[in-house]
């Protein structure tokens, strides 16, 4: 269960509310907002956390629904022997340990209305997992290029992010961010006289205010974690570590660690004119790249980190590790050239291993002709607080650039830029030598590769009364189906935003609607006339439909049953059959892992499988055309599926055109 979460499905949170948990930011600080502008990037008449305390509470689902769901997204994965064996568990389950199970759950959910629950059991999963949070857990979201071509040389935009990603903290903890509303009527409820208003109702009700225009707020406790957060390696289970005093920011470049204040003693943002300086005064620094890139640990196994940790902090570099742990974030200057967007792809995702840090909650990473991308570790949040973090970031410094080409300053930055140097003894050494050597492995067997389909896209697919995500979604079954012929489990992550510290739920696209289709497609494309075909495209979109809307407002069943086994894993007796019937391994075995991205800040993003044999697939459905962003292992062929999502789009567009399949 522990590799099971790709970057939420963050273009759908606009449409079905979804996202988050953490703890409330608790920084009174709107006193603050007598300083000057240059200081924030809004000034929200309603404070950002203004929400928080009425948020509705996640909803724990009925047991006999969950498993009626569970049982449903089993038939197509299953033949009928198969079936009834499962089935007989499940409902076993649902009249005996498993009614016992979700008593205690509800019993505990009620006795702990603060927070949601599946929160701690989600918390425990991400920080107990011991594998490596590279390919297994962090994703990258990367930036559009500038479109001012002269803003992309990679200082230029390095201070502007900087600067920005800085005033967005500020803007944070001032409380002076807009809050994140889902506005059914934003002729109502996202206009100033209503924000006027609802800024005087008391946090404890104004939900409810929110609800009564057609406006849903979203949770935003996982935004605390954004800044000054760092994921620290403890043998057994991590820890999160967040230290809101950090003013400075850690930059990495071959290898070395280089730090600077960017807030000063008075808490404003230190000049852009200083910060630029100190960028160049780095990216001129012509130490060779690092023997012993410490940064490459980050990639290991979670207690082979913890291990090498200690010896690092008894070698004395306490100090040092702390600097790393409290920086605001991690900005990674690399010295490579873009080729292509699978180029961007393996290196924002991995790169060399060397130049990263990836245990900090998120790392800006900038190549040398300005492509820039977020890599996050995921245990924090959900990656919409991310995806926000993006948008604001895209726009400011596109629309108001603090530092300009051609400006040049003199400041002293050697005074004020820091290179951190390690004591490493020859255990630490090796241990660096062999995580290279390791991480080389790994990602030397990750394979990317992306497609455009330019026929066709969601204003079509509208017209012609579908979802949009319904129909890719389809078109990955169809895909799947004519490679290798079958049906497996399949998983696109859903944020439940709507509710307090939610986390995210499991839309389970492969159907027996899906499969359906897709054989009538795939495997009888003559024998059924357009209008049959668009009948089964219709019953797809409806269905899929349907279960995003279900876990959106928290009524799917993959977190209740992860819960309920939770639970059970802290009593002496042994688990429930059905936590070991094959099925339920199987149907947890996502081999076509998928989440989607539509963000006018953002070109691509990605994620590795989170099986051997499974496929991690980003995609986003545009106006008019669909994109995607596919990785895979060596089990699997991603050129070839890739060829054949294309022709299943290519046959479903044909038969909305009223064309027939021959």
């Amino acid at each position: 269960m522990s590799k099971l979460i790709p970057v939420p499905c963050v273009a759908s949170v606009w449409k079905h509310r979804r996202l988050v948990h953490l703890r409330n930011l608790g920084v009174p600080t709107r006193q603050l907002s007598s300083k000057p502008d240059s200081e924030y990037l809004q000034r929200s008449v309603v404070p950002s956390m203004h929400y928080q305390k009425s948020l509705p509470r996640l909803p724990v689902p009925k047991l006999e629904d969950t498993i009626r769901r569970y049982l449903a997204a089993q038939r197509p994965l299953l033949n009928d022997d198969q079936f009834k064996e499962t089935e007989k568990v499940a409902v076993d389950f649902q009249n005996g340990a498993g009614k016992v199970l979700h008593e205690e759950l509800v019993a505990q959910d009620k006795n702990n209305k603060h927070t949601s629950y599946i929160s701690a059991p989600w918390f425990d999963m991400y920080l107990s997992a011991r594998d490596s949070v590279v390919l297994n857990f962090n994703p990258f979201m990367s930036f559009n290029s500038d479109p001012k071509p002269q803003y992309n040389d990679q200082l230029v935009r390095a201070t502007n992010m900087v600067c920005s990603a800085v005033r967005f903290m500020k803007t944070l903890r001032a409380e002076l961010l807009e809050p994140e509303v889902f506005h059914l009527n934003p002729a109502k409820s996202d206009t100033d006289q209503f924000k006027k208003l609802i800024r005087w109702v008391p946090s404890s009700l104004s939900w409810y205010g929110a609800y009564m225009v057609n406006a849903y707020p979203l949770d935003m406790s996982q935004y605390f974690r954004l800044f000054n957060s760092t994921r620290v390696p403890k043998t057994g289970r991590d820890e999160l570590v967040t230290d809101v005093n950090g003013r400075h920011l850690l930059v990495m470049r071959k290898g070395h660690m280089y730090v600077f204040d960017v807030v000063d003693r008075d808490g404003n943002l230190v000049t852009p004119a200083e910060i630029q300086s100190h960028l160049k005064y780095i990216l001129s620094d012509q130490t060779p790249a690092a023997d012993h890139p410490l940064g490459v640990l980050t990639s290991e196994n979670r207690d082979v980190w913890a291990g090498l940790r200690q010896k690092l902090l008894a070698a004395g570099n306490e100090e040092n590790l702390k600097l790393v742990d409290s920086a605001v974030f991690c900005l990674c200057l690399d010295d490579e050239t873009m080729k292509d967007p699978i180029h961007i792809s393996h290196t924002m995702l991995h790169g060399d291993g060397c130049n990263r840090w990836y245990d900090k909650s998120f790392s800006i990473i900038l190549a040398k002709d300005g492509q820039a991308a977020i890599n996050f570790e995921h245990s924090w949040g959900d990656g919409v607080a991310v995806l926000r973090f993006q948008n604001e970031i895209f726009k400011d410094t596109t629309e108001k650039p603090l530092v300009h080409p051609g400006s040049a300053t003199q400041v002293d930055s050697a005074s004020s830029v820091r290179r951190l140097s390690f004591n490493m003894d020859d255990e630490v050494k090796s241990g660096v030598k062999k995580a290279k050597e390791k991480f080389d492995a790994a990602v030397s067997r990750l394979t990317i590769d992306a497609m455009q389909f330019m026929k066709g896209g969601k204003e079509q697919l509208k017209k012609s009364k579908l979802s949009p995500d319904a129909i890719a979604q389809l078109a990955f079954q169809m895909g799947f189906l004519r490679q290798y012929g079958q049906t497996v489990a399949t998983y696109e992550s859903c944020s439940t935003a709507a509710f307090k510290h939610g986390r995210t739920e499991t839309i389970r696209p492969a159907t027996v609607h899906t499969q359906l289709c897709s054989h009538a497609f795939v495997n009888e494309p003559g024998k059924h006339t357009v209008e049959q075909l668009k009948g089964l495209l219709s019953e797809c979109s409806k269905y899929h439909g349907q279960l995003t809307k279900e876990a959106a407002m928290g009524q799917g069943f993959d977190r209740h049953l992860f819960a309920l086994k939770y639970l059970a894993n802290s009593k002496p007796q042994p688990l429930h059959g059905l936590y070991a019937d094959p099925a339920y391994a199987a149907i947890n075995h996502n081999i076509l892992s998928t989440s989607t991205l539509t963000s006018a800040a953002v070109s691509l993003g990605g994620f590795a499988p989170v099986v051997p044999d499974g496929f991690g697939v980003g995609y986003g459905v545009h106006d008019d055309w669909i994109g995607c962003n596919v990785s895979s292992y060596p089990d699997r062929n991603v050129h070839e599926f890739l060829q054949c999502v294309h022709k299943s789009l290519e046959d479903i567009f044909k038969v909305l055109e009223g064309k027939p399949l021959s």
